[in-house]
């Protein structure tokens, strides 16, 4: 199973991040991770969830603009140098990152690292091959309370 990004466009002004983040507590979705940036006029809000299609539905019906994005959730040693390896490897196969953000939780001795590329699809199969974990939303999903 793939892992979706829920990604909505928000005015950088007060109570703008608040009020998705409610329209979806309100349905009782739990955020699993989630990453901002901004810039003098707007942001960038990244969401993954349990149930994105139910999030989805609830953000549009609220008004928002979502936008649906496969991302990939790669094990990563938590230890000096574990993340310089991962780089390494997708440097090697000239993959390009677009953005990256840390997932909130570990597994184990683990750091879970979220990456948006180009093409997901080689990148996971680059990981893979060069022995790294690349965990599925399945998996992702059932390691979080």
């Amino acid at each position: 199973m793939k892992l979706q990004q829920l990604s909505l466009f928000l005015e950088n002004r007060p109570g703008r991040l608040e009020a998705p983040l409610s329209a979806i507590a309100a349905a009782g979705i739990n955020i699993l991770t989630l990453s901002l940036a901004d810039t003098a006029q707007f942001g960038i809000l990244r969401l993954i969830v349990r149930d994105w299609e139910k999030a989805k539905r609830i953000l549009e019906q609220a008004g928002w603009v979502v936008n649906l994005t496969e991302v990939v959730a790669v094990d990563v040693p938590d230890r000096p140098g574990g993340l310089a390896e991962v780089l390494r490897i997708l440097e090697d196969a000239d993959l390009n990152i677009e953005y990256m953000y840390a997932f909130s939780r570990r597994r184990g001795d683990k750091a879970i690292l979220i990456f948006r590329f180009e093409d997901p699809d080689r990148a996971i199969q680059v990981l893979t091959d060069r022995g790294q974990h690349v965990v599925d939303a399945e998996e992702l999903m059932s390691s979080v309370p």
